[in-house]
């Protein structure tokens, strides 16, 4: 029998070429509204994988995405902020899509249809046992995805994937599923929708709750950001200020910089 995906269903909405503006927008925003409660299903699922993650990071493991398309595109996403957002190594955790960074911004053709070539993207990273590697995928049938989870799988490499369709083929090669299902798309199969508001959801919960886990965050401040911009910079002084007691925003500021993040300057003011 046939897998079926969710994802590729009619759209329950129709004539849309008949809509005003606005009722395009409100179907839209109606849909969207679904996305947040099938990611509050899968919550348990993510928790194992959060946890999966996090023991291999503090093992001095590595956290991989990889995918195709839109679901590429947004693991590579996921991975570029952290290190600015919590001052980790660039190379900690990494997204992987197919076809290479050409993919990033243009559609590279078949990319997604190689089954190969996805454990040949991961070997260039030398990826072991030590790592862990996350497959995302809405549909859940990527052939390059579900080819890197199988050869990861036969090393004895651990797999989690994030997919919007039940039961499907990206699931069965992961250790640690995580499938959010959405049901149909606005327009009919355009995944990069609520399936991609999804995926991105959950590679929010998933890299934010991993970096807490592992001590980059302190009660609910990113102390450990890179400096990378003058917001930042301000964000950072009213940080030190707050966690030394300073009131001399310029003494704060100097404070920062010379430490070269929030947790060192109020570790030294502290001292």
């Amino acid at each position: 029998m046939p897998f079926e995906k969710v994802t590729e269903e009619e759209s329950q909405y129709h004539d849309l070429d008949k809509m005003s503006v606005a009722e395009i927008l409100t179907g839209i925003n109606a849909e969207d509204k679904t996305v947040p409660y099938a990611v509050e299903k899968a919550i348990p699922q993510i928790e194992k994988l959060v946890g999966a993650i996090t023991d291999k990071l503090l093992a001095g493991g590595r956290l991989f995405y990889i995918g195709a398309g839109t679901s590429g595109r947004l693991g590579v996403l996921d991975a570029s902020e952290i290190p600015p957002t919590y001052g980790m190594p660039f190379d900690l955790i990494i997204g992987v899509i197919a076809g290479g960074e050409t993919a990033i911004r243009k559609p590279v053709e078949n990319a997604e249809d190689d089954s190969l070539q996805g454990w040949l993207d991961l070997q260039r990273y030398a990826v072991s046992d030590k790592d862990i590697v996350v497959g995302v995928a809405a549909s859940g049938t990527t052939p390059y995805v579900i080819g890197a989870l199988e050869e990861c799988r036969s090393r004895g490499i651990p797999t989690g994937c994030v997919v919007c369709n039940p039961g499907s083929p990206v699931a069965e090669q992961a250790d640690y599923p995580i499938e959010v299902v959405v049901g149909p798309e606005f327009v009919t199969g355009s995944t990069r929708m609520k399936s991609g508001t999804a995926q991105k959801l959950v590679l929010n919960m998933l890299s934010t709750a991993v970096m807490i886990r592992i001590g980059r965050v302190e009660d609910n401040k990113m102390v450990n950001m890179q400096l990378t911009n003058s917001k930042l910079v301000d964000r950072g002084t009213k940080m030190v200020m707050e966690g030394t007691g300073l009131t001399d925003y310029e003494r704060a500021k100097e404070l920062l910089l010379q430490s070269g993040s929030v947790k060192k300057a109020v570790d030294a003011a502290n001292k």
